[in-house]
């Protein structure tokens, strides 16, 4: 019998599955395809042997679980394309992936963990998924999609389709998945077990909770810390942002080129630069404790570092996302509707209250939203400069490294972060969810932008000016301590750094890359080229 036309691509991917099963290693090697030492391993190893000879060989009969949909869904290459096929083929495609996660995460893994029950007698467990069995699964996700376009979903479309589930099914392995299981410590003991005493204990914790900063002398607690410091940042970035873009986008200043290139900086550079920056600047041998000094005798101090030093630190790593949504949103604004407003004898003022600012509303409550999240989350920040102010993503990290090494209180510090979060979106969602913000419908605008009023516009630019100054100074500084023998100490130029970090050696062998810092650097350059294709390849 001739295969339908229009199920070609179903069976290619029918073919990829079974070749996979077939003459694939189906678990994970640990030298990869590259360790396998001849054909005869794909038959004889009892690990390195592919998902058939598994089957039939080495008596490891769950495999089948996951394999026999394969098998059911054949007769679908014959029948033409519609809701029967259609069904048939999701049916079979996510049974298919059903079983076959399924019986990974019965049997388990070798070792204790691994059950001894009708699937494995044994007891053994298995090693994890290899080339075959990602294959495998990777075939009878796209039985699932190309099922559901035939039977009507994604307009019929069956590369839409294999997208959409595509895309979903990573989304679930590399987040949602290893998300939950990680905050499905926080309700573990330390045996293992279930237990919301464990869960309670860690919960209630006056670390966590402590309020002795508003009667003593004592530090609160990391979760008010973290809320606390979130709130701060996300108001005060908004507002920041905001500034920057009205003058980017509703002013003739010249100071608009140089707002376009320092605003986005700290987008492009890491957090550690802007932390060092300002180390330079603030910490205890920085620039203005030694002018301080100088000045007026006054010892240098540690006083930077704390929540100020963090909140000017996310202050700058975080204004730009703000200045970038606002801008956005200001550039979305109808012009025609302040006219229409000036035309109807408006003042700037009133105009810009009762026009403009309701419409930039949605993206100042977005532009809050994400200064409170990357807060919440920054970690770099509160490492380098926040001394003994502790919050609750480097709570986390000493939870997990070092002597502690305790993964349950580390998941319920990660359960209380992702409670703010969706928090604080709840509360966003409650406030502009029943509102139309909408300005323009299916036509086009054309008009001239409100420029804005003179005493918003002056106290605009006295914000901006010195924030762009300051941001300057903070790169600058950062750049040049590269250069000095020792800041605070000796200011002397040098480029022995560098010869640490960089010094190359030519030999007749060949270059050497003999500084410290060679290799990180080439992994850095190796992640970044790995990720630069794949982010835009998920995102399309």
């Amino acid at each position: 019998m001739k295969i339908h036309d229009n199920n070609r691509t179903i069976a290619i991917w029918s073919i990829v599955g079974f070749a996979a099963f077939g003459i694939l290693p189906w678990y994970a090697l640990p030298d990869g395809l590259s360790g396998l030492q001849g054909l005869s391993e794909l038959f004889a190893g009892r690990d390195s042997a592919s998902g058939l000879a598994q089957l039939l060989l080495h008596r490891r009969p769950w495999l089948a679980l996951g394999v026999w949909p394969l098998l059911a869904a054949l007769p679908v290459l014959w029948m033409a394309p519609g809701r029967a096929q259609g069904r048939l083929l999701a049916w079979c495609g996510a049974l298919g992936v059903a079983g076959l996660l399924a019986q990974g995460f019965a049997v388990g893994l070798p070792g204790p963990g691994a059950l001894s029950g009708f699937l494995d007698p044994s007891g053994t467990g298995q090693p994890g998924f290899g080339w075959g069995a990602m294959l495998v699964l990777c075939a009878l996700l796209m039985q699932t999609a190309f099922g559901l376009a035939r039977a009507g979903a994604f307009r019929g479309d069956l590369f839409v389709a294999a997208a959409v589930v595509g895309a979903a099914s990573l989304l679930i392995t590399f987040v949602a998945f290893p998300v939950f299981r990680s905050l499905a410590g926080a309700f573990l003991d330390e045996a293992g077990q279930p237990s919301a005493a464990a869960w309670i204990a860690r919960i209630a914790s006056e670390r966590i909770w402590g309020l002795g900063c508003v009667h003593s002398t004592q530090s609160c607690g990391v979760a008010w810390n973290t809320l606390a410091l979130a709130i701060l940042t996300g108001l005060t970035t908004t507002v920041l942002g905001t500034l920057l873009a009205l003058v980017e986008n509703r002013s003739d200043s010249r100071i608009r080129h140089a707002l376009r290139f320092l605003a986005p900086l700290p987008i492009i550079t890491p957090p550690f630069v802007v932390g060092l920056g300002l180390i330079l600047l603030f910490g205890r041998a920085g620039l203005v404790n030694q002018l301080i000094e100088w000045a007026f005798g006054i010892a240098p101090t540690r006083w930077f570092y704390g929540w100020f030093g963090v909140w000017l630190a996310q202050l700058f790593a975080f204004t730009p996302i703000a200045f970038l949504i606002v801008r956005g949103v200001i550039q979305g604004v109808s012009p025609s509707l302040e006219e229409a407003s000036q035309t109807l004898r408006a003042g700037a003022w009133r105009t810009f209250a009762h026009v403009t600012f309701p419409l930039m509303l949605p993206g100042l409550t977005n532009a809050f939203l994400v200064g409170f999240i990357e807060s919440i989350a920054d970690f770099g920040n509160p490492i380098i400069v926040g001394g003994q102010f502790s919050v609750l993503s480097t709570e986390i990290f000493f939870a997990i490294v070092g002597a502690q090494f305790d993964q349950g209180r580390a998941a319920a510090l990660a359960l209380i972060l992702t409670v703010f979060a969706l928090g604080i979106f709840a509360l966003q969602r409650a406030i502009l969810g029943r509102k139309n913000f909408t300005t323009v419908s299916g036509k086009g605008d054309a008009g001239l932008s409100m420029r804005l009023p003179d005493g918003l516009r002056r106290g605009a630019m006295c914000v901006v000016v010195p924030w762009l100054a300051f941001t300057l100074v903070v790169y600058v500084f950062a750049f040049c301590g590269g250069f000095v023998q020792t800041w605070g100490r000796d200011y002397s130029p040098t480029l022995a750094h560098f010869r640490t970090a960089f010094s190359v050696a030519v030999d007749a062998g060949g270059v050497q890359w003999l500084g410290a810092a060679w290799a990180s650097l080439f992994t850095t350059m190796k992640l970044a080229a790995l990720a630069a294709p794949l982010t835009p390849a998920l995102a399309c």
